[in-house]
């Protein structure tokens, strides 16, 4: 039982709560997660089953599609709806063309200062236990890129937008440099995970709908970011003790599957052959 669970988080769940959750569900030794959620985020995270957990790397690495409100007139302290209320400004009348116009000047790459309440380490120490001990750290921008935005609807001060963005990209911190492009502070209402790369929320899973047959096998998910390569007998024995191959394959890496269809490893192309990189049975 390995491969990948589309999940469709619900608020509050951490998503180590999910996966917590769904081995127990599943009765099922390993899951991991592809993707962090913050708990007041909703929406598609990917669960790694098994030996699946060691191939969430490339899922992770993909592109991803949000929608977002962004509430104008009032800062927090984590910059989204989880945080104290820090600064209160009046919004300017704003007009629907301004707010398009200023979206679409976010498109592209650029470099992003990540947020005090991400999980990234300084020190060996994540960032968010340093927010939650009321210290603050210089931290190095990061690139990103930015591949779509547009906006959905604007009301009541709450500018919802829906946006396309690379990996490592924080919508809080892209709420609040909207917010500051627009001369107005703002805060991340509430965010929706809508698709990782070629996977959709609409087809994803509730919490409480899951079963066994709801896991995609390995094979399945991998093959949209890696080339398959089909080994006879011979060759998926040497592939199961993890030995070197020599295959007719020019591609950087291979997701190599077995005489008897099942998918053993991903291999990595080391001059003449192919060596194990991650074994997945």
């Amino acid at each position: 039982m390995n491969g990948f669970v589309l999940i469709d988080k619900p608020s509050e769940w951490t998503s180590r709560d999910v996966c917590n959750k769904l081995r127990h569900l599943l009765h099922v030794d390993k899951t991991g997660h592809t993707g962090t959620l913050d708990p007041f985020a909703t929406g598609l995270l990917i669960v790694s089953v098994n030996k699946a957990t060691k191939a969430g790397i490339y899922i992770e690495e993909d592109e991803k599609e949000y929608i977002a409100e962004l509430e104008l007139g009032k800062k927090t302290s984590t910059g989204d709806v989880t945080g104290e209320v820090i600064l209160e400004k009046n919004p300017s009348i704003l007009k629907v063309e301004d707010i398009k116009k200023i979206l679409s000047s976010f498109v592209g790459e650029q470099e992003q200062i990540p947020p005090m309440t991400s999980a990234i380490h300084y020190q060996g120490v994540k960032l968010y236990e340093l927010a939650h001990q009321g210290v603050e750290v210089q931290r190095k921008p990061r690139k990103i890129d930015i591949k779509s935005i547009e906006l959905v609807d604007f009301s009541s001060n709450i500018i919802t937008f829906k946006c396309l963005v690379s990996k490592g990209t924080y919508i809080r911190a892209l709420a609040e440099d909207i917010a500051s492009k627009l001369g107005e502070v703002g805060y991340l209402k509430s965010l929706r995970r809508l698709s990782i790369g070629a996977f959709k929320i609409e087809d994803a899973k509730k919490m409480e709908d899951v079963k066994e047959n709801n896991i995609i096998e390995t094979r399945y998910i991998l093959k949209k970011y890696l080339r398959e390569y089909q080994l006879d007998e011979k060759q998926s024995k040497r592939a199961y003790n993890g030995a070197s191959l020599i295959l007719p394959c020019s591609e950087k890496e291979l997701l190599l599957i077995s005489s008897d269809n099942v998918a053993i490893a991903i291999y990595e192309k080391d001059n003449e052959k192919y060596i194990c990189k991650r074994g997945l049975w």
